[in-house]
């Protein structure tokens, strides 16, 4: 067991991702720490802590994916038992933060859920949160605890690396995310375009315009999530339509929901784009794997990330 200051490295999971806990444990040498978690006939979480914690320094590994409100649930009642348990420090690990999509108000009588959920895990007990790629950066500061942000670019952009493209633009599929792109494009070293595009509803979206030359070259679209994949293919249509070569689509969050899968196939099908780059933030389970999606790990990242956390090392030494 990993120790620091005689505080033993801890690390526990919940049942949203155990193939990616399994993976960051495998990095660092030790084993999840023992917990169940069951139900009451009435469907009220119970869990239970199968180990002494007391004082150690404790990271629970749970990103808040489908069905969200259950994996969320869960994670909270653990970060409690935790905390009751006297922990020393608990940090919450949330490979994939839910709700971050309503981070503001865009219409009167709205919620700002991103907040909600922060409140929430900080009155649980979480010390500290460690997560990668939030849909909105400015959910950091919803936070008066320490939040280690990671990135899945050096991943992603590795990856296309090895391809070597002669003539390749990185593409942000709106203005919001732009930072993204370029941040990417910078790995690269490949210029930028934007897809500037009008969301008439959550499912809904309409493209108005592309800033940037795509003509002939292979495009990359880069973005935080795929939820139902609309973007990604309206986006795809439009890049195509500007005269692009080939496409690509990466993203950090393989969300999949809805008519996602359907979606992607018939496009990729049909060669509007040629892949689709994830990562295994979030579990994509057998029924929605496809030829082309490509699935990479991020455990490394965080079993690296958990480790520097434990030694109090810079976490953002890992991207410079």
């Amino acid at each position: 067991m990993i120790a620091c200051d005689n505080k033993e490295l801890r690390i526990f999971s919940g049942n949203a991702n155990q193939s990616l806990a399994e993976e960051i444990v495998g990095h660092l040498g030790t084993q999840l720490g023992k917990a169940e978690v069951s139900k009451f006939p009435d469907g009220e979480l119970h869990v239970e802590i199968g180990e002494n914690v007391r004082g150690q320094d404790v990271f629970v590994i749970q990103p808040t994916c489908h069905p969200v409100n259950d994996h969320l649930m869960e994670l909270l009642v653990m970060i409690d038992a935790l905390h009751r348990a006297s922990a020393g420090r608990i940090t919450a690990v949330i490979p994939y933060y839910s709700y971050a999509r309503q981070d503001r108000k865009t219409r009167p009588r709205e919620p700002i859920t991103a907040k909600l959920i922060a409140n929430l895990l900080v009155e649980a007990g979480a010390n500290r949160i460690l997560t990668m790629d939030l849909h909105a950066g400015q959910i950091q500061g919803f936070f008066d605890i320490p939040v280690d942000h990671l990135e899945a670019a050096p991943i992603l952009a590795d990856y296309f690396k090895i391809k070597d493209f002669d003539r390749a633009v990185v593409v942000s599929p709106d203005v919001g995310g732009t930072a993204r792109a370029r941040n990417f494009s910078g790995y690269l070293n490949k210029p930028i375009a934007i897809i500037d595009k009008y969301r008439a509803s959550y499912s809904n979206v309409e493209i108005m315009h592309i800033v940037g030359d795509v003509k002939d070259k292979t495009a990359i679209i880069v973005d935080d999530m795929i939820d139902t994949a609309g973007s990604i293919v309206k986006g795809s249509q439009a890049i195509k339509n500007a005269g692009a070569k080939e496409i690509y689509v990466c993203a950090t969050h393989p969300v999949f929901a809805g008519p996602a899968k359907e979606r992607m196939e018939k496009y990729w099908q049909e060669k509007l784009f040629l892949e689709i780059v994830v990562t295994n933030t979030i579990p994509v389970p057998a029924e929605k794997q496809l030829p082309c999606v490509k699935i990479l790990s991020v455990s490394g990242l965080f079993a690296e990330a958990i480790k520097r956390i434990h030694f109090n090392q810079s976490v953002s030494a890992l991207f410079r």
